[in-house]
């Protein structure tokens, strides 16, 4: 997520591939359309709580009763306040409080909950633990926003030509709606942010936006990608479709994603990007579920933007797709594959820059006036993966990329985009050309192109991070 300067070594040379590779992979099978209902899986949580281990209580008198009752009483608010979460489930018993402090911080979690969970006209429990809370349109968190206050979700735009939503490959979806619910006309599920949620973050300020500076070393910034890029022209947006895997996360405060950006301006202060893919994310979320996400910022990820429907950008206008929520089924090693689709286009007409997730939702836009650059076009497209190494035991990550095996493993085992198309003035999807690929650390997470008439333009990419070439 994080395009910083120092993060992205491709931008100082924006014009030149940086080692491209020229491996090409055989043609990969096609698969029967199927979607495999996952079985419902819960996180049981539990807490015990310490009993009384002797009978033999010693004699209080009136006067310690007394004080002791005052104690309690102006201690007990705070600490029933900060040991019981809003889902119910108690904190750790050994957590020291300081009642001051810990009690504006909860009172400030809560000022910001009641500001980003909006009133639910229904709410719908996943099998993963996520509430999903269908919020009124005009409700949610984008109308926040002083140029939007007052209006309403826009009518679809026109889709590029050329575009065809028809597939032969399996299809993901999500796990809250695998049941069959789903939200009322004129409403947007929005998953529900709880306490725990805000708790996890570095501070409340940063929650829901760029997670927070790794530590700088020779390795690099911490972010490490495997990626295709395309520069040296205007881009009105892009489309491809990449496979979802749940790849295990080292760290808590690390993430592996697979995206697709669409940039514009400089790598300093004032970059422009639109981001969406599959993202595992412990700190965002508390778990290790793959999961649908977007992003946006106007200033390289300082101020503006956030992940999702965290702050007021994006507006939502699909009643079927909830942003942050898990995504069900997932691929399998040497097994079937699953994917999603995704595009990102501005509205000729509007200027918007619209989302369309799977076969034809469409889910929503960022309005033009969130930014500088792209508010007319694209610089650069890109299309990967990237993770964050922390080296917080003293040696690489060993968070995975994308399924967890190199590109080289192809087909069935290593994660791929396929079918990469961008978005040209004209409303035209078309191939790709100017093509570079870059792997920050290829021993640790490489990628390889190829092209074929089934799936167009296309690349495998990942790895398992650490190993005994990735020290």
């Amino acid at each position: 997520m994080d395009m910083k300067r120092d993060s992205v070594p491709w931008t100082k040379q924006r014009n030149e591939p940086s080692r491209p590779i020229h491996h090409t992979t055989g043609q990969p099978q096609c698969i029967q359309a199927q979607i495999v209902t996952r079985k419902k899986t819960t996180q049981e949580h539990s807490s015990k709580l310490a009993s009384p281990a002797s009978h033999n209580t010693p004699s209080i008198t009136p006067m310690l009763l007394v004080a002791f009752l005052l104690v309690a009483s102006l201690l007990s608010p705070v600490l029933s306040t900060a040991t019981v979460s809003d889902s119910g489930h108690s904190l750790p018993a050994n957590q020291t409080f300081h009642p001051g402090s810990e009690l504006h911080k909860l009172r400030r979690v809560r000022a910001y909950l009641r500001k980003i969970n909006k009133p639910a006209v229904k709410t719908i429990q996943s099998p993963d633990g996520d509430v999903i809370d269908c919020v009124l349109s005009y409700l949610q968190p984008a109308f926040d926003h002083p140029e939007l206050k007052g209006q309403k979700p826009l009518d679809p735009p026109q889709r590029p030509k050329g575009h065809d939503t028809t597939d032969t490959v399996a299809e993901s979806s999500q796990l809250w709606a695998a049941s069959g619910e789903s939200c009322p006309e004129g409403t947007v599920p929005i998953r529900r942010t709880t306490e725990k949620d805000i708790l996890r973050a570095s501070s409340i300020a940063r929650y829901g936006r760029k997670p927070r500076r790794v530590r700088r070393d020779s390795s690099g910034s911490g972010h490490e990608h495997a990626v295709l890029f395309a520069n040296g022209d205007q881009y009105y947006g892009a489309k491809a479709s990449v496979n979802v895997w749940a790849p295990s996360v080292a760290d808590q405060y690390e993430f592996s994603l697979s995206q697709i950006w669409v940039i514009s301006g400089s790598f300093g202060h004032d970059l422009n990007t639109i981001e969406a893919g599959w993202q595992v994310s412990p700190e965002l979320y508390g778990d290790n579920n793959p999961r649908f996400f977007t992003y946006w910022t106007t200033d390289a990820y300082q101020a503006t933007g956030c992940y999702n429907l965290l702050c007021s950008g994006f507006v939502q206008t699909n009643n079927r797709v909830a942003i942050g929520a898990a995504i069900s089924p997932r691929s399998s090693y040497n097994g079937r594959q699953f994917d999603i689709g995704l595009m990102v286009w501005k509205d000729p007409k509007h200027g918007h820059w619209w989302l369309e997730f799977g076969s034809g939702l469409l889910v929503g836009y960022w309005p033009a006036f969130l930014f500088s650059h792209l508010r007319t076009h694209a610089s650069m497209i890109q299309f990967g993966g990237e993770i964050v190494n922390s080296r917080s035991s003293g040696f690489h990550t060993s968070t995975q990329m994308g399924s967890g095996h190199f590109a080289e493993e192809g087909f069935g085992k290593a994660s791929y985009f396929r079918n990469l198309q961008v978005v040209d003035w004209d409303n035209n999807l078309l191939p790709l050309t100017n093509l570079h690929l870059l792997a920050d650390h290829s021993s640790c997470y490489d990628i390889r192109q190829g092209k074929n008439n089934v799936w167009g333009t296309y690349f495998y990419f990942g790895g398992p991070g650490r190993n005994v070439r990735c020290p």
